[in-house]
């Protein structure tokens, strides 16, 4: 009797040994809104603005070109009324103007690929030290995975496990 009572203080004891143990183990998650948290990033007005400097530099030397077009089409188009253009040079300077425009539809894309690559550029340290933040608090609360409420992958989270507050705190953004 003794031998089966002692078995079975054994096995329970095993069986609560193993339930600490996979408590221990058994993932533990939560989710942060990074959309929120930038929203309220004193780092980001300051990209915001360097952005719109940016592209104001750019816009200006796009909108410089535009006018040389719009000159050279509006002095075509006032020598052609007064017939002082032969077809040979009406067909030179539509084939110039047609360059022009060219240049200017290439301009605007690489303006909007130039402004993308210069948001990334700025964004990119801010983005780390929010994401070096994530860590550490996932680290010292020990979560196994943080998931970002901003990008809409999450259909259900429990509100106990946003640590958004946290990782804006640790930022010192106020809330």
């Amino acid at each position: 009797m003794r031998k089966i009572a002692f078995f079975g203080i054994f096995m329970a004891s095993m069986l609560l040994m193993l339930q600490v143990a996979e408590a221990q183990t058994s993932p533990k998650y939560a989710y942060v809104n990074s959309g929120a948290i930038l929203e309220k990033l004193p780092e980001m007005e300051q990209m915001k603005s360097d952005l719109q400097g940016y592209q104001t530099i750019l816009q200006k030397k796009g909108q410089q070109m535009y006018q040389e077009f719009q000159t050279k089409q509006t002095d075509a188009a006032a020598k052609k009324e007064r017939g002082e253009l032969s077809p040979l040079q009406e067909q030179t300077i539509l084939g110039e103007l047609q360059t022009m425009q060219d240049s200017l539809v290439a301009y605007d894309q690489d303006m909007q690929t130039k402004l993308m690559s210069k948001q990334e550029e700025l964004l990119k340290p801010i983005l780390d030290r929010v994401n070096e933040v994530i860590k550490e608090i996932s680290k010292t609360d020990g979560y196994t995975l943080v998931f970002d409420l901003s990008s809409g992958a999450i259909l259900f989270a429990d509100e106990n496990s946003d640590i958004t507050k946290k990782v804006m705190e640790k930022l010192g953004i106020a809330q």
